[in-house]
């Protein structure tokens, strides 16, 4: 964990624990039901106060406590259009399996990207502080996942990218129209770029002009 990092999730490690102090409340509206009052939000002397912990603009967990629930909501880090879509593939794939992690909740709150929710009954069935490790835990991990498949998504764009650059031996290609001088050009233009460009996952997947890919199509 990185110093930067260290006081931020201590503070949402105090936070949490604080407003996980839930009780059993029977509904006020409905009778014989127990619902989460975060989530009906029919009640408002029953919610408390939300508290957000934030990091920078990127980074913030926004929690939102009442009498028998709390409502955790994290956003993630995401630098660029990459991470961000990452980001979302990664959570998607989470919220697709939201019955396996019990507090886990299948749609986020609008503005954060991914949302738990805890009730009396899971403080009831299980640790309240390890609820707490799980959350800081999650929060640890997920900027590492990321970042590690940032990178393998970079190595594979650039290697998809040398590879389609690779030179061909277009002189020895000739056509019966007589097409044997645009494809030497289009060689030419293809052995250039290579030895030119820097690839990234930008340059590798968006920056590669067009025309060439279409003289090659059509001579």
């Amino acid at each position: 964990m990185s110093q930067s990092l260290r006081p931020y999730l201590q503070c949402v490690r105090s936070s949490l624990t604080a407003a996980l102090s839930l009780s059993n409340f029977a509904s006020q509206t409905s009778e014989r039901h127990n619902v989460p009052e975060i989530e009906a939000a029919s009640s408002p002397e029953l919610l408390l106060n939300p508290l957000t912990v934030s990091r920078n603009e990127n980074e913030k967990v926004f929690i939102e406590p009442s009498v028998n629930s709390v409502r955790i909501s994290i956003k993630i880090k995401q630098a660029d259009e990459i991470e961000h879509i990452l980001v979302h593939k990664f959570t998607r794939f989470l919220t697709q399996r939201a019955e396996h992690f019990f507090i886990l909740r299948r749609k986020p709150v609008k503005g954060y990207d991914i949302s738990f929710l805890v009730t009396n009954f899971h403080t009831e069935d299980m640790l309240k502080h390890k609820l707490v490790d799980f959350i800081i835990q999650f929060m640890e991990e997920v900027d590492k996942e990321i970042s590690e498949m940032k990178l393998f998504l970079n190595a594979r764009a650039r290697f998809v990218a040398e590879s389609f650059l690779t030179p061909v031996s277009f002189e020895s290609t000739l056509f019966a129209d007589g097409s044997h001088e645009i494809v030497r050009l289009i060689g030419q233009s293809l052995e250039w770029l290579r030895k030119s460009w820097h690839y990234d996952i930008a340059t590798s997947l968006h920056a590669m002009p067009c025309h060439f890919m279409t003289m090659a199509i059509y001579c």
